[in-house]
């Protein structure tokens, strides 16, 4: 029984602030004709797309009350915001602390493509991963 309390007293008090991915944010991807492709996926698997794709919601299971999103776009074939990187997709990932990640990646020897830029609805930045991946990290 005191062994439960310490636990729950433990996880109560402490917040996590480790700067690190806590989730997929987003999918983005080339299309040929991305109109057709966000017609294609709401004909036949019943995406409500709008001009920038989709958003999947879901609750946070250890807070409920917290939504989390993940943005499904497909982009032009060649569209520069996935430069530098040649390939044909990007992912999103949702983090906590992107200051304290940036610091880290940079310590790291990560290459950062530009500053943290701040808008309503998060903070963001793109890296480029080993593999010549460029990636967004995603700050709600």
């Amino acid at each position: 029984m005191e062994d439960s309390k310490n636990q729950t007293d433990n996880s109560a008090s402490s917040v996590d602030s480790t700067p690190k991915v806590t989730g997929i944010g987003g999918i983005f991807f080339f299309s040929d004709n991305p109109d057709e492709s966000k017609e294609w996926y709401a004909k036949n698997l019943g995406l409500e797309v709008n001009e920038w794709g989709t958003t999947f919601e879901s609750r946070n299971i250890n807070n409920p009350d917290e939504i989390n999103r993940l943005q499904w776009s497909p982009f032009k074939k060649g569209d520069e915001y996935f430069s530098p990187s040649k390939k044909d997709y990007m992912i999103n990932y949702q983090v906590q602390n992107i200051e304290g990640l940036v610091s880290k990646l940079k310590n790291n020897g990560v290459t950062i493509l530009d500053n943290i830029e701040t808008y309503d609805y998060g903070k963001f930045v793109h890296i480029m991963d080993a593999e010549g991946n460029k990636i967004e990290l995603w700050e709600p």
